[in-house]
């Protein structure tokens, strides 16, 4: 299942169970919600504010490749300022069959040391992303239930589905809600709830464009509602099926910088 258009976007989406009376089943919608088009590369510039409850801000300033190589998912993300986090580079990459490996360099350590499956419900570099977040989930992993055909969410007007993890997925979520544009299929919201069943994170598509034809949510933010944290994440720049060499997708990339 794709993500949220960008590396935070996390792979919040799944399948849906709708009522035998729906004109379409919730299956349909997150079916073409996971078909809507994205580019095979990506470079972006993306700024990252991460705003305390009390509204003070942390601006971070990253570099970000993406590829998609036969439907699988490969991130790259550089941080490029503050000088706390100046040259952490960090590496996704999803796996045949759901799930991703995922890497991180931390320049104090001068090492690259991977991801521990353990660590997925750890903040990624203080945002209110967990590296679980970021990692795509296939749409069987999850049953799902269509709450509505049309409803207003802002200026969207969307399908609304409530996504469950099936008994043998894990998830550090109890259940998704999302609402899906009707005229792009592109996820404009999505609420999560942690294991006790309570509202825990937000997250909103608030700018949405179009960029060498494929939809580009240009402003996201995750909210967590239950400590009043929130991750903004813009992007500056944009650039999209351009050629990248594969070098940059590696360990060694990480470790050298080059």
């Amino acid at each position: 299942m794709k993500a949220m258009r960008n590396a935070f976007a996390v792979g919040l989406l799944a399948t849906l169970v709708a009522s035998p009376l729906a004109a379409i089943t919730g299956r349909e919608v997150m079916e073409k919600a996971d078909a809507v088009p994205e580019p095979k590369t990506s470079m972006s510039q993306v700024q990252m504010d991460l705003v305390d409850k009390n509204g003070t801000v942390q601006s971070r300033m990253m570099l970000e490749y993406g590829r998609e190589p036969e439907d699988l998912k490969d991130i790259v993300i550089i941080f490029q300022s503050p000088a706390s986090v100046k040259d952490t580079r960090f590496l996704q990459k999803d796996k045949a069959g759901g799930g991703s490996d995922k890497w991180i360099y931390m320049p104090s350590l001068r090492s690259t040391r991977r991801i521990a499956a353990s660590e997925g419900d750890k903040s990624f570099m203080g945002s209110d992303a967990t590296y679980d977040d970021l990692s795509g989930r296939e749409l069987d992993d999850y049953e799902y239930e269509l709450l509505s055909e049309s409803e207003s969410k802002g200026k969207w007007t969307t399908y609304k589905v409530e996504c469950t993890p099936k008994p043998t997925t894990d998830s550090q979520y109890s259940k998704l809600v999302t609402w899906i544009d009707h005229d792009t299929f592109v996820p404009v919201y999505t609420e999560m709830y942690d294991k006790d069943g309570k509202l825990l994170k937000e997250l909103e598509v608030m700018d949405l464009q179009v960029v060498g034809g494929y939809q580009t949510p240009m402003l996201n933010e995750l909210r967590n509602v239950q400590t009043g944290h929130s991750t903004k994440l813009t992007i500056k720049q944009i650039k999209v099926d351009l050629a990248l060499p594969d070098r940059i997708f590696t360990t060694n990339f990480l470790n050298t910088g080059k």
